[in-house]
């Protein structure tokens, strides 16, 4: 096993400046404050990262799509790149040109000591493919269980599977969000990984805590994309056991999506609940304020930002998905799979003060003592700093092993 990592805490300069560009192509909407694009918790966390480490002094390149802006921005002492049009190209000839050959320009251009990729997708395998060649240290970070689960249920086609086991095997390093995530990778994949807790910022002095229930004002906020994995029918079954209590639901929909569609129709139909749409980054501080609960109905998570964010607030989660039994074991909310169960534990929560109080206060400790922003980046910082560091056995490229 990987050693533990002492972060030293410091926000001011690192000890030595590196070259790190940081993959992440759905990014560039979150890094202009969620008006454009896909964001989520991926490119909440990377956005954030690349900041911090800019802030530190390292020289940050973010690698995009190309959303409409121009090439070869700063933002927020950031470089960024950006690759091709997530459309352009021919069917079936597109993976090679304009997508693959563009990541590599941008490779190129940004000429990293160590390259950081986060979620299981070809593009694992792309970006490490780049750093053996190069002679640069590839670090690669889980984002959901399922990038672990041996049958990578995600990844449909053969092609997207091997580019993405061969950067996994290759990585100079894996991070992972929990304890069951780096057992999944030991079982499934024979590799190790470094479990490193996310970072969230300090909410603003101006932000207040939780929502406290009185009685039957009752808010609970549900965050997430309108898909399939994260079951909105599921907290739609619930707000009709519980038509009391008010649903907030914030999330992008997918334009002309079935599923997304049809949940939508009988969301807003529902007089207990709200839809909200996509909320922007600067908006969603007063949510979490305005709410009394976070209810996740997710098949599956890795470790989701919308936890950290709400902990941050002091604000409980009732959840069907309990990171390494976190939820549980700690008294941050509760954990319940079907509707009635999910219905019974919110309703709990909303009338008991003190079981309210006991979990919103367990809730803002551990995001105190885990995910505040300086502890936690700066151990991702000490993870480059290591595997640049670190010297390559001779006859060996630089990426990683199989363990």
């Amino acid at each position: 096993m990987n050693a533990v990592i002492q972060p030293d805490n410091a926000p001011g300069r690192a000890p030595r400046p590196l070259r790190i560009a940081i993959v992440a192509h759905f990014a560039y909407g979150a890094l202009t404050g969620g008006r454009s694009g896909h964001v989520g918790g991926v490119e909440r966390q990377t956005t954030l990262m690349a900041r911090w480490l800019a802030a530190r002094g390292h020289e940050v390149t973010l690698i995009t799509w190309d959303e409409g802006q121009a090439d070869d921005l700063r933002i927020d002492g950031i470089r960024v790149l950006k690759t091709c049009r997530r459309d352009a190209g021919l069917p079936g000839l597109r993976f090679f040109t304009p997508r693959w050959s563009s990541l590599e320009r941008a490779l190129d251009r940004a000429d990293a000591e160590v390259v950081y990729h986060n979620c299981a997708e070809y593009v694992t395998g792309q970006v490490y493919s780049w750093c053996r060649r190069r002679g640069r240290r590839f670090v690669y970070s889980i984002a959901s269980d399922m990038d672990v689960d041996a049958r990578l249920p995600e990844l449909g086609k053969f092609y997207e599977r091997w580019l993405y086991l061969y950067g996994l095997r290759g990585a100079a390093r894996v991070i992972a969000q929990t304890g069951r995530q780096r057992d999944m990778l030991r079982d499934n994949f024979r590799r190790d990984a470094t479990v490193l807790p996310l970072p969230c910022p300090v909410p603003g002095a101006g932000d207040a805590g939780a929502r406290e229930p009185t009685g039957a004002d009752c808010q609970v906020l549900w965050v997430g994309r309108i898909a399939p994995v994260k079951q909105l029918e599921l907290l739609l079954d619930v707000a009709g056991l519980l038509p009391a209590m008010t649903f907030h639901v914030a999330g992008m929909p997918y334009e002309g999506d079935a599923y997304s569609d049809s949940m939508l129709t009988r969301a807003r139909a529902m007089p207990n609940v709200k839809v909200h749409g996509a909320v922007e980054r600067d908006r969603m501080n007063a949510m979490y304020c305005g709410a009394s609960l976070l209810c996740c109905t997710s098949k599956f998570e890795g470790f989701p930002n919308t936890f950290i964010e709400a902990w941050s607030f002091g604000l409980p989660v009732v959840t069907t998905v309990d990171p390494d039994g976190l939820i549980t074991a700690r008294g941050l909310g509760a954990h319940a799979l079907s509707a009635a169960d999910l219905a019974s534990a919110l309703a709990t929560l909303a009338t008991d003060t003190g079981k309210w109080r006991a979990a919103a206060r367990a809730a803002r400790e551990y995001y105190w003592n885990n995910h505040a922003l300086d502890p936690a980046l700066a151990r991702f910082e000490q993870v480059f700093m290591q595997v640049v560091e670190q010297p390559t056995p001779a006859g060996a490229h630089p990426g990683g092993t199989i363990v």
